[in-house]
């Protein structure tokens, strides 16, 4: 017993009633309202639960159906929601029509930098501005972020430009700080399986980006939003940003087969990073254009002003006006499927 379908007819108190009979046998619900009916998923270990306790939430008036997944990942799929996810982030709706573009800096290196990128990104149409005040890094001797400071000034950039602002968590201790600055909290490739992380967010109400680990299959990406939305925050965008494979023209493998797969397993939005995907600058417009047109309902991408100077991922980086070009070509390919940049 997974998921729980009432009637349309069904009313707060039924509902009340059977998370009340969830609760004694020590299961929590998520309530899912759609526009014709009202799911409860039942998060816990529902193997506990008897067929003729099963039953009896089956007579209860109210229940049309009750139903098992089969999927561990519960709460993430489409059986639990058939309805496409769109997150609502300062009036940015991530998973709708519109499809969103998060640009900016890898890391937060300077006051100077994070302006002009924050205004030359949202004039060229971005909707987002990303930047790390908190850098993972390969080498312990490399430049590992500002840390509030570089919070301040993406909050200071959002104040200028009114771009939302998507910036990386890397330690549980820092998640009240970065809760103050952050619109979208980012974790990052490195951090998909790191557990304790993924609880601590999925008690935050506030939106999260999930990379997809650097070997991850699409089940254990799965898996890891499933830890954040156990705890109550279905508020998770997921993000393609390539995988580790034997091929090593490409700083990775950016796998576009998982966007539609993902439409089909879950009903969470799926955005793309072409930047740490290919780790070349002048193959991120290129497969920009492939995401789209692949389905995706976003894109994340490094924007630098001088690329060469870059304290991380200028390999990557875009300089602005490269940016604006990739926003002109997107646009017809988005039309085409049916999309809005």
């Amino acid at each position: 017993m997974d998921i729980i379908v009432l009637k349309p007819e069904a009313t707060d108190t039924d509902i009340e009633h059977i998370i009340g009979k969830l609760k004694k046998k020590g299961l929590e619900a998520h309530v899912s309202r759609g526009t014709e009916r009202t799911i409860i998923g039942v998060i816990g270990d529902t193997s506990r639960v008897s067929e003729d306790e099963e039953n009896a939430i089956r007579a209860i008036e109210a229940v049309e159906s009750v139903m098992r997944i089969i999927k561990p990942y519960k709460l993430a799929s489409r059986e639990f929601k058939k309805e496409t996810t769109v997150i609502n982030i300062r009036g940015n709706r991530i998973g709708s029509e519109r499809i969103h573009v998060i640009a900016g800096p890898c890391a937060v290196e300077s006051r100077k930098v994070v302006l002009e990128v924050a205004e030359r990104v949202k004039s060229a149409g971005a909707t987002f501005l990303r930047g790390g005040a908190f850098k993972p890094r390969t080498s312990p001797y490399s430049f590992q972020g500002l840390g509030e400071e570089g919070l301040k000034i993406l909050a200071e950039a959002r104040e200028l430009t009114g771009l939302p602002v998507v910036t990386e968590l890397m330690d549980p201790r820092d998640i009240d700080l970065v809760l103050q600055y952050a619109d979208v909290i980012q974790i990052g490739a490195r951090n998909m399986q790191n557990f304790r992380l993924l609880l601590e967010v999925g008690e935050a109400d506030k939106p999260v980006l999930l990379k997809r680990g650097l070997s991850a299959t699409i089940k254990e990406w799965l898996m890891a939003a499933e830890y954040i939305m156990s705890k109550g925050n279905h508020q998770v965008i997921l993000c393609e940003r390539g995988i580790r494979t034997f091929e090593t023209a490409t700083r990775n493998t950016l796998d576009l087969s998982a966007v539609p797969l993902l439409k089909q397993l879950t009903h969470l939005p799926v955005v793309v990073d072409p930047s740490h995907g290919v780790g070349k600058w002048d193959l991120v417009i290129p497969m920009a254009r492939a995401a789209v047109a692949a389905g995706a309902d976003g894109l994340l991408v490094e924007v630098h002003p001088n690329p060469e100077e870059a304290l991380s991922d200028g390999e990557q980086s875009l300089k602005p006006d490269a940016f604006r070009q990739m926003m002109e070509e997107i646009k017809p390919i988005a039309k085409a499927v049916g999309r809005s940049v």
